[in-house]
This record gives C-alpha cells, sequence and structure tokens, in this order.
C-alpha cells in the first residue's frame, strides 16, 4: 500500500488519510456523545411518570434536571487538563465508565433529594467528555477540514433525540416488569451502553497520529506536516495558566455565545416529551413524534458543517443558524393548531443544531495549541451553564403560566441574542487579541 501512496496526487493522500482517520475515530466518539447526551436528556422521558411517583413538580423537575450541567460546568476544566496530561483514551474512557454506573443508579431514586443527587453526581461523572472529544479531535483533523468531522460528532446531539425518542417511549412500557417502573428500566437500559463503549474506547483509541498502527508511514507524514503548520502558525503564543484564561475576553465572549444559543437546544431536549405527551399522546407516540425535530436538526448539522468547511467561513453560518432558531421557535411559540406549531419547532431544530459544527470550529480554532485545553473547557464550562438556566427556567414559568408558549418565546429570545452578540463580537474583532496581532488568527473575518 505504501508504494502506491508513495505515487498518488497528495490530494488523493490527504482524502485517504482522512478517510481512514474519520472511519477509525468518529464512530466510536460519535456513539460515545449519542449514548452520554441521552443519558442527560432521557429524564424528560422519564419525568412523564417519575414526576408523579417522586412527587416532583415542574419548577423542582426543572432544577433536578439542571443540576447534571453545574457539576459538568464545575469539573469541566480539571476533567480537560486531566486529559491532556494522562492521555485522552485512558480519560476519554474513564469518564464513560463512571457515567454508565451512575447513570444506572438513577433508578434507584426514591425521593426529591436523592434525585438531586444523582443529578448532580452524573454532571460530575460526564464532565469532560464534550470539550475533551473536541479537543482530540484537534489532534487528528487539521484545521481546514475540522467542521465537517466536529458537525460529524456533534450529530450525537439530534441523534441522541432521533433515536433515543422512540426507544425511550418503549422503554417506560415496559412498566410492571420484575416489579420496576418503566422509568427505572429507561435509565437501566439507557446507561449500560456507555459502560460498553468505555470498553471500545481503550481497545480501538489512540491518543495521536504516531501511535496509530493503522495509518502508513506516508499517511503519518502528511496528516503530522498538516498539524503542525496549523500548531506553528500560533508558535510564539506563551502558555497562559488554565485558571487566568478565565478573564480573557475570547473566552467570555465564546462562552456567552455557547450558553445563549445552548438554552434552546437543552430547553428544547428536556421539555419536548413532555410538552407533546400533554397534548394526549401515548408514550410510543410521543417518542417517534419528538424524534422528528431532531431528524431535521441532524441534517442540518452535517449540511451546515460542510458548507462551512467549503466556505472556510463560521461566524456567519453559526450566526445565521441561531438566527433560524429563533425565526422557527417564534413560529413556534405563535401557532394556533399542532401542525404550525411543529412546522416551526422542526425549523428551529435545523437552527439550533446547524450551528453546531461552524460555532464548536471557531471555539477550536481560537485558542493557540499551548492554551487549547484550557480555553476549549472553560468557554464549555461557562456555556454548559446553559443547561441548568433552560430547562429551570422553562419549569418555573410552567410552574407560574402552564403555557408552554411564553417557554417557547423564552428560548427564541435567547437564540437571538446569541445570533447578535456573535456578529458583533466578530465585527468589533473582540474575539482576537489585538497585541498578537502579527500572529495569524484563526478566526474568521466578518
Amino acid at each position: 500500500m505504501a508504494s502506491l501512496m508513495s505515487s498518488a496526487p497528495i490530494h488523493e493522500l490527504e482524502a485517504a488519510t482522512l478517510k481512514t482517520v474519520r472511519n477509525r475515530v468518529i464512530p466510536i466518539l460519535l456513539s460515545a456523545f449519542i449514548i452520554s447526551y441521552l443519558d442527560r436528556i432521557n429524564v424528560g422521558f422519564a419525568a412523564i411518570d417519575m414526576n408523579r411517583d417522586l412527587g416532583l413538580t415542574a419548577e423542582m423537575f426543572g432544577f433536578g434536571a439542571g443540576l447534571t450541567f453545574i457539576a459538568y460546568s464545575l469539573f469541566e476544566l480539571p476533567s480537560n487538563l486531566a486529559l491532556e496530561r494522562f492521555g485522552a483514551r485512558k480519560w476519554l474512557a474513564r469518564i464513560m465508565i463512571t457515567w454508565g454506573l451512575i447513570g444506572c443508579s438513577m433508578a434507584l431514586v426514591t425521593t426529591p433529594a436523592m434525585f438531586y443527587t444523582a443529578r448532580f453526581l452524573l454532571g460530575a461523572a460526564e464532565a469532560g467528555l464534550f470539550p475533551g472529544v473536541i479537543l482530540y479531535l484537534t489532534y487528528w483533523f487539521p484545521k481546514r477540514h475540522r467542521a465537517r468531522y466536529i458537525s460529524l460528532f456533534a450529530l450525537g446531539i439530534p441523534m441522541s433525540n432521533v433515536l433515543g425518542s422512540p426507544v425511550s417511549g418503549l422503554l417506560l412500557d415496559m412498566d410492571g416488569i420484575l416489579g420496576m417502573k418503566g422509568w427505572q428500566w429507561l435509565f437501566i437500559l439507557e446507561a449500560v451502553p456507555a459502560v460498553l463503549l468505555g470498553i471500545c474506547v481503550l481497545i480501538f483509541l489512540v491518543d495521536r497520529p504516531d501511535r496509530a498502527k493503522w495509518l502508513s508511514a506516508e499517511q503519518k507524514q502528511w496528516l503530522n506536516g498538516e498539524l503542525d503548520r496549523d500548531r506553528q502558525a500560533q508558535q510564539s503564543v506563551q502558555r497562559i495558566h488554565a485558571w487566568k484564561m478565565i478573564a480573557d475576553r475570547r473566552v467570555l465572549l465564546l462562552a456567552a455565545v455557547f450558553f445563549l444559543t445552548g438554552v434552546p437546544s437543552y430547553g428544547m431536549g428536556l421539555w419536548m416529551p413532555q410538552i407533546v405527551s400533554s397534548l394526549g399522546f401515548s408514550n410510543v407516540a410521543t417518542g417517534f413524534l419528538t424524534a422528528v425535530p431532531f431528524t431535521f436538526g441532524a441534517i442540518a448539522m452535517v449540511v451546515w458543517g460542510n458548507r462551512s468547511d467549503a466556505r472556510q467561513e463560521r461566524v456567519w453560518h453559526a450566526a445565521a443558524s441561531a438566527s433560524l432558531a429563533f425565526v422557527g421557535l417564534s413560529v413556534g411559540a405563535m401557532a394556533s393548531t399542532l401542525a404550525l406549531q411543529m412546522i416551526g419547532i422542526c425549523i428551529a431544530a435545523s437552527g439550533i443544531y446547524g450551528i453546531k459544527g461552524p460555532f464548536l470550529s471557531l471555539v477550536s480554532e481560537t485558542f493557540e495549541s499551548s492554551n487549547a485545553a484550557a480555553g476549549i473547557a472553560l468557554v464549555a464550562t461557562l456555556g454548559n451553564l446553559s443547561g441548568f438556566a433552560a430547562p429551570y427556567m422553562v419549569g418555573i414559568i410552567l410552574e407560574r403560566t402552564e403555557n408552554y408558549q411564553l417557554g417557547l418565546t423564552a428560548l427564541a429570545t435567547s437564540a437571538l441574542f446569541g445570533s447578535v452578540l456573535l456578529l458583533v463580537s466578530a465585527k468589533k474583532s473582540w474575539l482576537v487579541r489585538h497585541e498578537r496581532s502579527n500572529v495569524p488568527q484563526p478566526v474568521e473575518p466578518v
């Protein structure tokens, strides 16, 4: 094979290398993220019956569901720094196995206090997976190709709903089997795969291209050359202490956009099952109907990530997606019929998930290689607080008004603010350190 590769044009070598890396790395990481995200949001399905059994009000459920993301944010940076120190393969496997075991323990909760505790521990166990994988992908994919592959990984967000919603609806109907509730079966059977995937990571992944026996010498040389060029563009930048980066303007701005655009994502993911169920649908029908908007989101994520790479542009692609989310959620909030409301939510899902590839690529490209682990983790740490704010905010609105339309309006407003902030930040060059203007910057000009 090496002799054939040596005579191949560089673009063929490039295509073959990227395809090999993609086929080896992405399926495992995508599967892990599907399961991880499902374990975060399956509580939305469990709540259909669980809230009654545990005596949870809408506000109490929103608070408990969001506690996962408080813990996730608290432990995000330490986890990402540990990944950099101990190696991605071992640390990602540790994350998956521990969160899988704690996810199973959700079936044992019997009181609101136990529910709060289990949700917090779940977030602590899973902390670092998302920014860790984003960092890991920078070890394998050159900057100019990154949006499409980050999109493939982030595809796990809508796919967890597309695949998990019907399955969750079916699992809820296991009520009474072996004396357990349907929601208890749901937590157990959707968490066990995380443990198995953790073992797969230990077996099949490696930390860096140099250790990949499944790449030829020429493929390693080309890939390392591309990655070295990305790093050399930022060589003159010194490493900043991890916790000092929390004052970095780029961290704060990107985290604010992450938060504002994450609110509609988590709001929909955690409340959609209860919104649909409240309309009188069965558990199984709720599962299939809930999957529809996320199917649109999955398609948009792939298409928009590829387009962002083809145009080598991030900011406008991300801002346009956030604006589309605002339009769709606004339509859903004002709709007078179920059909029109579903159309609006499908449009919103396209925007909510279309933003992931361009925006996360922007995050990965903004920080120098010496500061990437801390920068990406801090953005995710602060941004993922949206996972607490969104369900708690919607829960309070429902508790006070019993009006889902007001909840959708709040989610729409957040998406709009995220789009505006991103455009203003890029236009004003707030995402670029002026004192480093001699260093090639990865932020796309607007």
